[in-house]
């Protein structure tokens, strides 16, 4: 994989905070020891104090607050700590589902290995609010606005209502193939047909925060590549 330019993928910066716009497939911290390239390397190679604020999963694409000092760093991190940071993610679901401002209120439990699973018992509390933006025949693109921020949070309470993110296998997503949309879609002989995003359609598309006491900011990220791609033929096959 091409490791991006770190300062190609900010859509933020000022003296004490910056926003980038996360590519899919590189982790946000050290998952292991010596492992590949991550967000907090290559944000630390840009500015020496850069501590991360938040986290997004290895594949989900978009807005990842970061710090450039320890002062930020805390005060950013209160935030999150008080649900004050507004979060809203896009995604692409299996099947037509009509969210009109769907709370979904599930405690989660982190059973380890990065897995978790919805439990009344034992799990956190865990609360998410969904908005369908727009309807295919066999997809739908919902709004998501986590209010806590669970390992999961979104892949889970989508999968609790029958509406797994597509191409999200941990959640029982399966992947969107071009041929399922196109009909008369003809492959090259001997090729082998690959998903049209090779990830789940999951996207950190905007963020509202207050980058110091008084001053409130609203951060947008453009759809990487592949999520733009996967809606243009939806639009264009599915539609």
């Amino acid at each position: 994989m091409k490791i991006p330019k770190f300062a190609d993928l900010i859509i933020f910066e000022d003296d004490n905070i910056i926003v980038v716009n996360k590519p899919p497939f590189i982790s946000t911290l050290d998952e292991r020891e010596g492992a590949e390239i991550n967000m907090l390397r290559l944000a630390k190679a840009y500015h020496d104090d850069a501590q991360i604020c938040h986290r997004l999963d290895k594949e989900t694409s978009g807005a990842l607050i970061i710090a450039k000092n320890p002062e930020a760093y805390r005060l950013v991190s209160m935030q999150f700590e008080r649900r004050k940071v507004k979060k809203v993610y896009h995604a692409v679901i299996e099947g037509t589902h009509v969210f009109d401002e769907l709370f979904v209120d599930l405690p989660i439990l982190n059973t380890g290995k990065g897995s978790v699973s919805i439990s009344r018992q034992e799990g956190k509390r865990a609360e998410t609010w969904f908005q369908s933006l727009k309807y295919f025949k066999h997809y739908t693109l919902v709004e998501c606005r986590p209010v806590t921020g669970r390992m999961h949070q979104i892949r889970i309470h989508l999968a609790t209502q029958r509406a797994s993110i597509a191409g999200d296998a941990m959640y029982k997503g399966k992947p969107v193939y071009l041929s399922s949309l196109k009909r008369k879609y003809v492959l090259g002989k001997d090729q082998e047909e690959q998903p049209i995003m090779k990830r789940f359609a999951l996207h950190a598309f905007e963020v509202t925060f207050k980058i110091n006491e008084e001053t409130e900011v609203t951060i947008h990220a453009p759809y990487p590549k592949d999520f733009d791609t996967l809606l243009k033929l939806l639009d264009k096959f599915d539609s």
